[in-house]
């Protein structure tokens, strides 16, 4: 039986991403019914919503998608469209996993941290207006709702994966009010969970502790502006956005996506690396309980790397279809 999945192709290499990745599933022999919905600059440039309703009620109806980078029109007035997604299908839980692939040289050996990052509430409310002519205010909207569900989620994927601490990231030394909630609620939480190692840490020390003492840390969960700079710092540290998988996950819905942009200047070129919408189709296949698929994947894309075939941003000289090719020729089976 296939698993319905809805697909945005996003734009700039958004499409040719997706067909890198269809040619890998493909190999792998996962038996997917795609259903493409509309989302991007192709809709405002069409004059609809960035993200049509018709859009958001097919992603909620079929519980999955999968989703290629788009792109946020600049000095237009449009919301991210990304966010739109995230806020309306209230997808909360934002999973970016980050581990060492082999192949990949970076100074950071032997990474293997999950952050968690609540994904619709602080600045990201996009709460903006002008205070006066040249006063800008923009809201940060903290809950005790919204903090409980991503810390409990935080802990219950540790306890569910056999990780043994997390820690929250967090600002209340100076927000003592709004980051302030968020840190009283994580250690209420954490006390519910007695065999899962438990910290905080105030976020700029936690980015420099990153880079320095990565090896310590186990999961992180945080609020919205701090995770979307950690894990992209985080992605650095693995080899760059081209390689950093992204999930989010709401109560009845999932949304997988690859977290860099849709570079429209290498548009049509066959050069950007398809390995971070790749990892985060894997991350779709364990969902929908394709271990041993997501394993087949995994271990050609690590085979691939090995045997030196990279893109461009990784020092190699394959295209975005020829890396494809080569990891579906890694394939078992």
């Amino acid at each position: 039986m296939a698993h319905k999945v809805c697909l945005i192709r996003g734009d700039g290499t958004g499409p040719e991403l997706v067909s890198a990745v269809e040619t890998i599933l493909n190999a792998a022999k996962v038996n997917i019914d795609w259903i493409e919905v509309e989302a991007g600059l192709k809709c405002v440039e069409a004059g609809k919503p960035i993200v049509p309703d018709e859009t958001i009620a097919k992603i909620a109806e079929v519980g999955v998608g999968l989703k290629a980078p788009m792109t946020t029109p600049i000095g237009k007035g449009s919301v991210s469209p990304n966010v739109t997604l995230r806020k309306r299908l209230e997808l909360y839980a934002c999973v970016r996993p980050v581990f060492s692939l082999p192949g990949v040289e970076t100074p950071f050996k032997n990474l293997d941290i999950v952050i968690f990052r609540e994904n619709t509430e602080d600045l990201y409310a996009q709460i903006e207006y002008m205070c006066t002519e040249k006063v800008a205010h923009s809201v940060k909207v903290i809950s005790e709702s919204g903090s409980e569900r991503i810390i409990r989620a935080a802990f219950e994927y540790a306890r569910k994966n056999g990780r043994k601490k997390v820690v929250g990231v967090h600002k209340a030394n100076i927000m003592k009010v709004a980051d302030g909630m968020f840190l009283r609620v994580f250690k209420k939480v954490a006390e519910e969970y007695p065999d899962i190692e438990s910290w905080d840490n105030i976020v700029d020390n936690q980015c420099m502790q990153l880079v320095t003492r990565w090896s310590i840390y186990d999961m992180l969960v945080t609020l919205n502006l701090y995770g979307d700079i950690m894990s992209d710092l985080a992605a650095g540290m693995m080899g760059g956005l081209g390689v950093a998988p992204g999930a989010n996950y709401g109560k009845d819905c999932a949304l997988f996506e690859a977290v860099h942009g849709s570079a429209p200047k290498y548009t049509g070129m066959n050069k950007v690396n398809p390995t971070a919408l790749l990892l985060s189709a894997t991350m779709m296949l364990e969902h929908l309980g394709e271990h041993d698929a997501k394993a087949n994947v995994e271990g050609a894309l690590k085979a691939t790397l090995m045997k030196g075939v990279k893109t461009y941003d990784l020092g190699g000289s394959a295209t975005t279809s020829g890396f494809a090719e080569a990891v579906a020729s890694e394939m078992k089976g």
